[in-house]
């Protein structure tokens, strides 16, 4: 695995998480 893989992986994990927590936070409010 290459370490540009590597990268675009974390950064497609960060910004699902990143979508999750904002749905979350939406539902609260």
């Amino acid at each position: 695995m290459s370490i540009l893989e590597g990268v675009s992986l974390l950064l497609a994990v960060a910004l699902c998480v990143y979508l999750m927590a904002a749905l979350l936070r939406a539902d609260r409010d």
